[in-house]
């Protein structure tokens, strides 16, 4: 048996894989779906897979203009948590926590989601105030968080610095001991195998170029491989949602950015936990692999770059530096840029749209990973129903006309 698993590896390995079993179908597009889904991401896979199971409707396809995963889902820090301040971000983060708690055994598939906890950090007045205004909201909506004191931070986290001689004293801290990290990769990959499973086409490499639209309702989809024809489009293209509702003649309230993100060299474990500073400006956590993954806010301009400027790079590490002396010889293994859209009260679009059959779910800024399962479960709904799910009905286009907006810039300050 061992000679023959040997000789399997090297025989694939020599011929690049080409004999394996497809995790899914590369199927050609069909001439009409019920639903089209636009956007190959975690978002978007995740839609589909709930439109099949959940609602019943297995006439959906999946495009994507590049590979499954190749956007913001394969761009992000993956950090996961649901410590908002509104009720209505705090129930929906919460539903997605409470499905990422079973989401590896719903598809059958390994998606590596590590409850290591989420540390937020406070270094002054403000920070403490925030932190105490946040724990009662929180504790209003059944969701726990713990507050640490700079000796409990220090205990939790033993190479922070909690010196008061620095710039930026470590007062305390917010922790949500089920909050963690996930693998973003295999979130995309086991979202595609399970809804490819139930019957969804995913197609790549092809891009939306226009709609038709016809007396306010949507007929299908032009794409570089032609017209799709669909009554219902649902879009989840990240950073470039602004771009898909310029060509059904929308003008949504989004504005996009490039958003970096650092790892460094490899290192043995040893940082098993999450921590994010709004003051200082920084997160950190420690990949599988045993990398270091950095990130901190946007950078300030708009725009569609995936290589984004120095200065948020020098930001920081030069904070992570106050904050871990420890990282001072640590090298930069490589960094990277994503394109993330951002709502005015950073809070997400969920909703239909004036046109008839055509939904946008984005705005989800620099944490719409930790959204995955929660925003695909209710963008499904909203489709399948034309009504929204109660927990995105707060999410609606309609609130930046009528002011009910869910301002979470706060809780969201870090960008994330």
């Amino acid at each position: 048996m061992k000679k023959y698993s040997v000789f399997s590896l090297v025989r694939n390995a020599l011929d690049y894989h080409r004999n394996w079993q497809q995790a899914w179908r590369s199927p050609a597009p069909k001439s009409a779906y019920d639903v089209i889904v636009v956007g190959g991401g975690g978002h978007g896979l995740a839609t589909a897979y709930y439109l099949a199971k959940e609602c019943g409707i297995t006439n959906v396809a999946v495009i994507e203009k590049g590979w499954l995963g190749g956007g913001n889902t394969g761009r992000n820090t993956t950090i996961i948590r649901a410590n908002y301040l509104q009720d209505e971000s705090t129930g929906i983060y919460a539903h997605a926590l409470d499905l990422w708690d079973t989401l590896s055994t719903e598809l059958n598939y390994n998606v590596m989601f590590s409850k290591r906890g989420v540390l937020h950090l406070a270094h002054n007045q403000h920070d403490l105030k925030e932190l105490a205004r946040r724990h009662n909201a929180n504790r209003m909506m059944a969701n726990e968080l713990e507050f640490l004191t700079p000796e409990q931070v220090k205990a939790f986290v033993p190479i922070i610095n909690i010196s008061p001689d620095v710039r930026y004293p470590v007062l305390g801290g917010s922790l949500q001991r089920r909050a963690g990290v996930a693998r973003h990769d295999a979130v995309a990959w086991g979202y595609a195998r399970a809804a490819d499973s139930l019957g969804v086409d995913i197609i790549q490499n092809c891009e939306v170029t226009g709609f038709r639209i016809e007396q306010g309702q949507m007929k299908g989809v032009e794409t570089t491989r032609g017209f799709i024809a669909s009554p219902k489009v649902g879009c989840v293209a990240a950073g470039h949602s602004s771009v898909l509702g310029a060509m059904a003649g929308l003008r949504l309230p989004i504005e996009s950015h490039p958003l970096q993100a650092l790892v460094s060299e490899p290192l043995k474990p040893f940082f098993d936990t999450v921590v994010m500073s709004n003051t200082v400006h920084v997160y950190v956590s420690q990949s599988d692999k045993g990398e270091l993954v950095m990130g901190a806010g946007i950078d300030a301009y708009n725009g569609y770059s995936q290589r984004g400027s120095l200065p948020p790079i020098e930001h920081l590490l030069s904070a992570a530096m106050e904050l871990y002396p420890v990282f001072s010889r640590v090298r930069v293994l490589r960094k990277w840029g994503g394109i993330v859209d951002i709502c005015p009260d950073a809070s997400p679009l969920i909703t239909k749209t004036p046109v008839q059959g055509l939904y946008f779910n984005c705005g989800w800024g620099t944490g719409g990973f930790k959204a995955t399962p929660g925003s695909g479960h209710v963008f499904a709904h909203t489709i399948a129903r034309d009504d929204p799910h109660p927990l995105a009905a707060a999410f609606r286009l309609e609130r930046f006309a009528t002011g009910n907006l869910v301002d979470e810039n706060l809780a969201a300050a870090v960008a994330h």
